[in-house]
């Protein structure tokens, strides 16, 4: 569909709405993206670069040292008798430590470090060590139950396990080139496949993960068994049969076939790796079962069980999903690995479907739900990241089940890799940051290189250097956030931009592009290009008032604040130490500010509202402040709140 540039936002909205309401389409098989590498993409902003900076020069050693105080990194040496003592910890630690490894290879492959890489070899030492003869490993069974191998694979992680190993093994090759920890996990994926299959046991893990670690074993090796391996857990889930006459549950996305499932169900960040999984073996093989169940269940997460923030698994009991709408504030427990996941299953969704409506919701998460799980020093996380405090909510060192610290750890480094897709004659730029990526497009190979202070400013200059001239699209993501207004169902409504709200713009070569076709939630511009070329897009930021879906009942008469992908909180250090005493009146006059010196350097919201009355004393005006929802909890302890009233009768807010 071909319009002019000032038709473009309300292009947006007509195309979130169409495919919102249906969900990825089948009807022309996989639209397959190939993300380009994070080791072909410099990230040289002021917002990603000082995080992943803070990860290698912080949160690395961090986890290196939690991991040795609580013996972590001993218990391999114990399995593997190279010291005396008792295993440490919780039967699922061995996880916590493939995690921080595979964080480490990440950080090893674009900055060198000859302590880092001498540190990472000992350990893997000590894990090749505890590997059994016949490849088993799990250092929890070695050292404290050895009979009781594969006997309870609802609730003791052997294959959890063994996923993280095979993830980080694979990183840990791909960084360095050596295989020590690749043969270790080649030799335990080999024993696992011994003894699960089609004609051999059924059984599924309680806590997905294997079948991502399984893809990428067979990614790198070129064995398909490890592939089909990952499918057949995937595809016995929730049946039973004679090998399997009992199931585990909804609890563990085990209650019916995953190509029949429609809501997510149970612990939220099993469901995201189930769902990871899934979106890796449809890409392997087609399976268009596996596509229309995962349309299905990402309207549903999307459009009924998701925060403002990105954050999901409203309930702390099994750490899971509640109802539809069911989504409180201050008891949410919207895990940080689940917010992970969520980026995940998004990352792998888009590069299946090739719409950016997966992209968007990558990046709502990323800015806000998982960003938020780590301080800005990167020695401090979040395990649950609820949307409201009485300030007793603080981040800690570390933690006794420390899965999200050292999830983190992993992901940070890896957001390079989420900037960029490629396809035979395109280039998809799904994420704004400044620096530089190289892509190869067809057979010719181009450099992109951006200058934005996105997520603060909506300008954003892509220089364009083919190795010669080249014809191909350059596939611009317009965020979800530009749009005038959301769908009409959608969970969170934006309110309407005025109707001469400027729209984005689009420039080549500092020329007004007339007419920009839109596919998928992308602008594609079509050209021969050569070195040199530019590309401007401007989109507007403005100050934009979000309500929750009327079902969404925690939300009523509440107000939350975005301002491009940035979700918003009130601190009480910034608002007399309360952030209950006022109200945001539709009509309250609203400006953002940077403040270089505030939290790292972040844009700030500057709100007239009014005082909510009491006794004897009548409302008046006061203005407030807003920061952005990740930074919260950096400075003095107090209350924090994202959703606040629009008037003085709006209902109480949980306690």
């Amino acid at each position: 569909m071909t319009l002019r540039i000032s038709l473009l936002a309300l292009t947006i909205l007509a195309i979130a709405t169409a495919t919102w309401a249906a969900g990825p389409s089948t009807s022309n098989g996989l639209a397959r993206l190939k993300a380009v590498p994070f080791t072909d993409v410099q990230i040289r902003d002021e917002f990603w670069a000082p995080r992943i900076e803070a990860n290698r020069a912080s949160s690395l050693p961090h986890m290196f040292k939690w991991c040795r105080q609580t013996g972590r990194f001993s218990n391999f040496a114990k399995a593997g008798k190279l010291m005396e003592g008792k295993f440490e910890g919780i039967y699922f630690n061995d996880s916590d430590v493939y995690k921080v490894l595979e964080g480490a290879s990440y950080s090893l492959q674009t900055h060198p470090d000859a302590k880092l890489d001498k540190q990472t070899d000992e350990v893997i030492a000590w894990i090749a060590a505890a590997q059994q003869p016949d490849g088993y490993l799990s250092t929890f069974h070695t050292l404290k139950e050895p009979e009781k191998r594969w006997t309870n694979l609802a609730h003791k992680h052997e294959l959890y396990c063994a996923g993280h190993l095979f993830e980080a093994a694979v990183a840990h090759f791909r960084a360095t080139g050596k295989r020590t920890l690749l043969d270790v996990a080649i030799r335990f994926a080999d024993h696992i496949e011994g003894i699960f299959g089609p004609e051999k046991r059924h059984g599924v893990p309680g806590h997905e993960e294997i079948e991502l670690g399984l893809v990428k074993l067979s990614q790198v090796t070129g064995e398909r068994k490890y592939l089909d391996l990952a499918k057949f857990f995937l595809d016995i889930r929730g049946r039973v049969s004679e090998k399997r006459p009992k199931i585990f549950g909804p609890y563990c996305q085990d209650h019916k076939p995953v190509t029949e499932q429609s809501e997510p169900t149970g612990h939220a960040v099993r469901a995201m790796y189930l769902y990871a999984g899934m979106a890796d073996v449809a890409a392997a093989t087609g399976d268009r079962a596996y596509m229309k169940a995962l349309g299905r269940l990402w309207v549903n997460t999307v459009e009924r069980k998701m925060y403002i923030t990105g954050a999901i698994g409203s309930t702390r009991r099994g750490e899971a999903f509640g109802a539809n709408y069911q989504l409180p504030n201050d008891t949410a427990y919207a895990e940080t690995c689940a917010s992970i996941g969520m980026c995940l299953w998004n990352y792998r969704m888009n590069l299946l479907h090739a719409d950016a409506k997966y992209a968007d919701t990558f990046e709502r998460t990323a800015y806000n739900g998982m960003l938020a799980g780590v301080d800005l020093g990167g020695e401090k996380f979040f395990y649950v990241n609820p949307l409201a405090s009485n300030g007793k909510h603080h981040r800690q060192a570390f933690f006794g089940c420390a899965c999200c610290p050292t999830n983190a750890v992993r992901f940070i480094p890896s957001v390079p890799g989420y900037v960029y897709a490629v396809d035979a004659d395109r280039v998809y730029v799904n994420l704004y940051a400044a620096g530089e990526g190289k892509a190869t497009v067809g057979e010719g190979k181009v450099t992109l290189t951006q200058k934005t202070r996105y997520p603060w400013d909506g300008d954003v200059k892509i220089t364009i250097a083919p190795a010669g001239v080249e014809t191909f699209d350059i596939m611009l993501r317009i965020p979800a956030w530009c749009a005038p207004e959301a769908p009409k169902d959608a969970l969170y409504q934006s309110e309407p931009l005025p109707a001469d709200q400027a729209a984005p713009t689009i420039k080549v070569n500092g020329q007004a592009v007339e007419k920009v076709e839109m596919v998928k939630g992308y602008a594609r511009l079509h050209r021969t290009w050569k070195a040199g070329d530019t590309v401007e897009l401007h989109m507007p930021m403005p100050i934009r008032r979000v309500r929750a879906h009327p079902s969404v009942a925690d939300d009523a008469g509440r107000v939350a604040l975005q301002r491009g992908p940035i979700v918003y909180c009130f601190e009480g250090v910034d608002n007399g130490g309360a952030v209950d005493k006022f109200y945001l009146p539709p009509e309250a006059p609203m400006t953002s500010e940077f403040r270089k010196g505030l939290l790292g350097g972040v844009t700030v919201i500057k709100a007239g509202a009014k005082t909510i009355p009491s006794g004897s004393d009548p409302a008046k005006g006061v203005e407030v402040l807003a920061v952005p929802y990740y930074a919260w909890d950096h400075r003095d302890a107090g209350p924090m709140a994202v959703w606040v009233p629009e008037d003085a009768e709006a209902p109480a807010a949980e306690k």
